[in-house]
């Protein structure tokens, strides 16, 4: 959806319009029959199975911790796509069938995390669910809290950034990367992160919880990133030097919690546990990866 609204495909009143633009009554949108041919009805998703791979469908339903009639959270594992691409043949969408557990319907995605960012990932199990569930993340209800461990110590060790992103082209390739830009730059989508170091290991790495305000692509390791605290593991914002040599070189960013209104009324709260890399990292710096304490609790805006 990204590509085709960049590239003009999808257009509103026939103009190009960017993602966080919000619809109202009246408006025209302008889809490529392609793409209008290629969404599958309520019909076809409630026949159709796609085949899932005996481990794919066991590693899934082993990652499942939450399930009811309208929702399931899975544990979403590092280095598993959410979605496919065109140099992505094995991705989580690709594996929901082994999620029906009875239903008629596939479960349908409610948002993503990047390939290499593991934790609580939501998913509706019916249209209304999906739906309600959406709202939650378009009105800022659903509370997110992520673990980091950071190359070095942010001062203050705790704060509230708030500074603008822009995919911008880098170097020689041309390739997109988030940056922070001025406040007054028309490229940049407003971005802010809460943060709170919860421990650190002398002046070496700390571990942060960190709470989006907002949800701009790759904002939690372009504000660290920013703040010359980079996410250990992570090349592409913190260079060769964002590695620890006794860790493993992958990225540890994991979404940890998730509170939100639950569908069907009352609050649903979902922790999810460390991946085995933060873990050993966890062990390696003497970090309680049990520790169950929100140090957003008392936040407010």
């Amino acid at each position: 959806l990204e590509k085709l609204l960049r590239t003009g495909q999808i257009r509103v009143d026939g103009g190009r319009v960017k993602s966080g633009f919000r619809l109202d009554t009246g408006h025209q949108v302008r889809v490529p029959p392609a793409v209008v041919n290629a969404i599958p009805s309520e019909r076809t998703n409630r026949r159709q199975e796609h085949k899932v791979r005996d481990e794919d469908r066991d590693m899934l339903r082993q990652a499942v911790l939450h399930i009811d009639e309208s929702l399931i959270v899975v544990n979403k594992p590092f280095g598993l796509a959410v979605q496919g691409g065109s140099r992505t043949e094995r991705h989580l969408d690709g594996m929901l069938d082994a999620l029906r557990f009875g239903k008629p319907e596939r479960p349908r995605l409610v948002h993503r995390l990047d390939r290499d960012t593991s934790g609580v990932l939501l998913l509706g199990r019916t249209a209304r669910a999906t739906a309600s569930l959406a709202r939650s993340f378009q009105g800022r209800t659903a509370k997110k809290t992520y673990w980091a461990l950071c190359l070095g110590v942010p001062r203050p060790l705790n704060g509230h950034i708030r500074a603008p992103l822009a995919k911008l082209a880098s170097g020689r390739s041309g390739r997109e990367r988030v940056r922070a830009v001025d406040r007054n730059d028309p490229r940049g989508q407003r971005a802010e992160t809460v943060y709170h170091v919860v421990e650190k290991a002398g002046q070496s790495a700390a571990w942060l919880a960190l709470m989006p305000l907002t949800g701009r692509t790759h904002q939690l390791r372009a504000h660290m990133a920013l703040m010359e605290t980079p996410i250990v593991g992570d090349r592409k914002y913190g260079g060769a030097d964002a590695f620890l040599t006794d860790l493993e070189d992958k990225l540890h960013l994991h979404a940890r919690a998730i509170s939100l209104p639950h569908p069907e009324g009352g609050q649903l709260e979902v922790v999810a546990p460390l991946p085995p890399h933060m873990r050993a990292a966890w062990d390696y710096f003497g970090f309680d990866a049990d520790w169950r304490e929100d140090p957003f609790a008392e936040w407010s805006a």
